[in-house]
């Protein structure tokens, strides 16, 4: 499935769930330095663009660029593997939770690298041996996820394509971007369906595990097991689950 196909997929309902974290967000805009130009590469529809620089973004899915809300920045229909810039173009070139779907996420950075003179990328370390087990919801609900990632460059191959630095981003146990592990101390925001929707994870694995996972959890959740297996998330402002910002 093409990331534009993907995105076709799970954007109907992105904007009730997907929206921008601030804490995340100032993370991301600090990272951009001094940069008045930016180019947002898997814009979607809009989230984390800053709002006090010149921002132009990309986005594959026509569904997608259709939620932009009204005053967003222009957007272009393109892929981030062929971006139709000139070299040096853009300040920074931006990313967010969008490289795991491109096609050829190597190739990706390094259009990135050409058209700007920095790079801030918000993505997952999926080499991380332990990344699986640090989330319940992949642990003991989804342990295939984690096989599934396969092939997926490791993160020393994602820095080393546009020599970047990585940077751990804790997630807010009150997140307001509903990514897929945003809600690790809200465990019922996965029996909401339009929670689900916004992540491609619940379309990648299927109708069958979906219902089995939420199945699961409720029942987990009703018997008080979740809450005793994960007690100790219970007093976390935050956590580490593998989210890292790269910064070139």
């Amino acid at each position: 499935m093409s990331n534009a196909q993907l995105y076709d997929t799970i954007g109907a309902t992105y904007t009730v769930t997907r929206r921008t974290e601030p804490r995340i967000a100032a993370q991301i805009w600090a990272a951009l330095g001094d940069a008045r130009t930016v180019l947002n590469v898997g814009a979607g529809t809009g989230s984390y663009e800053p709002p006090d620089r010149d921002v132009t973004a990309v986005e594959p899915s026509a569904l997608m660029r259709a939620q932009r809300p009204a005053g967003a920045a222009p957007c272009v229909a393109a892929t981030a593997e062929r971006l139709p810039f000139k070299d040096r173009s853009f300040d920074a070139a931006m990313a967010v939770s969008t490289v795991h779907h491109w096609r050829d996420p190597i190739a990706g950075l390094r259009e990135m690298r050409r058209v700007a003179r920095r790079v801030v990328v918000f993505t997952f370390d999926g080499d991380d041996p332990d990344w699986s087990q640090r989330f319940w919801l992949t642990r003991d609900y989804l342990p295939k996820v984690a096989a599934a990632l396969t092939g997926w460059p490791p993160l020393d191959d994602l820095t080393g394509a546009i020599g970047a630095r990585a940077e751990p981003v804790p997630i807010p146990w009150d997140c307001a971007d509903g990514f897929f592990e945003a809600h690790w101390r809200r465990p019922e925001a996965y029996l909401d369906e339009r929670v689900r929707r916004g992540v491609s994870v619940w379309a990648k694995v299927g109708a069958e595990v979906e219902r089995r996972v939420v199945r699961d959890l409720r029942d987990d959740l009703d018997s008080g097991r979740w809450a005793e297996r994960n007690r100790e998330l219970l007093t976390l402002d935050a956590a580490e689950l593998g989210l890292r910002l790269l910064v070139a």
